[in-house]
């Protein structure tokens, strides 16, 4: 599994800066008044590389469009493209933005809007680089008619024709791909640049040409050299990322993404199905684009799946993080008339999510499957029956099931001994490491996995596992009382 090398602490600056719009130019939110699906569907960007998740046909390109038709280096029929006669869904479409553009204002968001109406498109657009990489970006270079010309046996490049890629270019390529392009030359067929083709090395020197590439290969290296050479804060937009790439090359590029973003200033929106992709990314930068509604959070494909209809259980439940998926899991598994199987529950990054989430999935008069969310003790969101909107018990989950085992410490030590996969006559020692634990530990998200360590370098999820089944059996009071308040949601086993 791909470890990201990205830092929490730029994670942190990123974000911050953000916040604070501490940048020249910048799109902070754009609001979907009318477009397509979309009717006042509003998009922050609160952080500088973004995601847009969804199924396909769920709005993630009409965001992405949405987005270019600010600026007015992008044409309207470059994501809109209209027929006369056919089209008459656009009319009346309209799509306003907060955005920073510190050459027109140097201490306030500007205002600004498109729409279209009278067979037209009406923006008051502003200046800035934008670069796009479409889908047409992973053609083969042997389905491109426009390289054509270099089968042509009688056509020679000169010297200045081939260009290196760049030193730093060829860095970030390589990191990319695993593998060294330093050599790797863009060979130019016009004198404007807009025809060109990769010229490749092998080890042992022979050059051949990207109709030998990857279409994946040749789609990085094409978009980190369009970035590279893009001005500072310019906006990046990327449609489909992963097409053509390996997940590990898919999450390699989102990581260089978010550096590239911090270097230069640039901000980039893409449109994503894959897991790997978002595997780097913040709560905050991951949009789901469904069927004319925007969720922010980081919906994995399985919750996504529940919000469209695509799974064959009879209830999902949304929950805040995976500490209370594990937890609700553990609760619902204690009681043995609860079928179990039948039931679906998604972690998703954060109580705001799970809840809205939940709203637009009982709300959807198409969907054939209930849901409830169970929110944390300490959540701001508020428990609601007819939302419903539930909520486990205690303030901070980890500590609230910790704090609670520490009670009752004598008598739950060789059970949980067992369930750490060590010898009951271990107990007075697990006792004892759990009481250390719970003395030096300063953050109770990381407590678990401290013990995990102190045992034996046990992996977290089994020490996780172990406190929620011991707790499960030593609070059947708090279990009875969560599940009576679902009950009626629950699919029991028939006997």
């Amino acid at each position: 599994m791909y470890k990201s090398e990205i830092r929490p602490s730029q994670i942190k600056k990123l974000m911050d800066k953000a916040r604070k719009l501490n940048y020249d130019k910048y799109l902070h939110r754009v609001n979907l008044v009318k477009c397509r699906a979309f009717s006042n569907q509003s998009i922050e960007f609160d952080y500088p590389v973004t995601a847009l998740i969804g199924p396909n046909g769920g709005g993630k390109t009409t965001i992405l469009g949405a987005c270019a038709l600010l600026y007015n280096s992008i044409t309207p029929r470059q994501f809109f493209t209209r027929n006369r006669q056919l089209d008459e869904e656009m009319r009346n479409w309209s799509i306003a933005y907060d955005v920073i553009d510190r050459t027109k204002n140097k201490t306030e968001k500007l205002k600004r809007t498109a729409s279209f109406s009278k067979e037209k498109w009406y923006r008051d657009a502003l200046d800035r680089s934008v670069v796009f990489f479409g889908i047409s970006r992973t053609l083969p270079a042997v389905e491109r008619k426009d390289l054509s010309k270099f089968t042509n046996k009688n056509v020679v490049f000169s010297e200045d024709e081939i260009v290196e890629i760049g030193e730093i270019a060829a860095k970030h390529i390589s990191k990319i791909l695993g593998k060294d392009v330093s050599k790797y030359s863009v060979v130019n067929a016009d004198k404007f640049g807009n025809i060109s083709i990769l010229s490749g090395r092998t080890e042992t020197g022979a050059s051949y040409s990207e109709f030998h590439f990857g279409a994946g290969e040749s789609s990085i290296i094409k978009m980190v050299i369009g970035i590279e050479n893009a001005s500072p804060q310019s906006l990046i937009l990327i449609e489909e990322i992963e097409n053509g790439l390996h997940p590990l090359a898919t999450a390699r590029l989102v990581d260089y993404l978010i550096d590239v973003a911090d270097r230069k200033g640039v901000q980039v929106i893409f449109t994503t199905h894959s897991e790997h992709a978002i595997s780097s990314l913040p709560a905050e930068a991951v949009w789901a684009a469904i069927d004319g509604t925007a969720i922010q959070g980081k919906l994995d494909i399985y919750s996504l799946r529940s919000l469209t209809g695509e799974i064959n259980s009879e209830l999902v439940i949304y929950t805040e993080d995976e500490f209370a998926k594990n937890w609700v899991e553990a609760i619902l598994r204690s009681d043995k008339d609860i079928a179990f199987e039948a039931i679906e529950i998604y972690a998703m990054g954060g109580d705001g999510t799970a809840v809205k989430a939940n709203k637009y999935h009982h709300s959807d008069p198409s969907s054939k499957v209930n849901s409830i969310c169970i929110i944390d003790g300490d959540s701001r969101q508020y428990e609601s029956e007819s939302d419903r909107v539930y909520r486990l018990p205690g303030e901070e989950p980890e500590l609230h099931v910790f704090d609670q085992i520490m009670d009752k410490l004598d008598e739950c030590s060789g059970m949980l001994s067992v369930r750490f996969m060590r010898d009951f006559k271990d107990s007075e020692e697990i006792k004892k490491i759990i009481e250390d634990v719970g003395m030096t530990n300063r953050d109770h998200h990381l407590i678990y996995s401290q013990i995990g360590e102190r045992v034996g370098f046990i992996d977290e999820n089994i020490i996780r596992s172990a406190f929620l089944s011991t707790w499960c059996q030593k609070y059947q009071n708090e279990v009875k009382e969560l599940i009576l308040q679902i009950d009626k949601y629950l699919p029991h086993i028939k006997r």
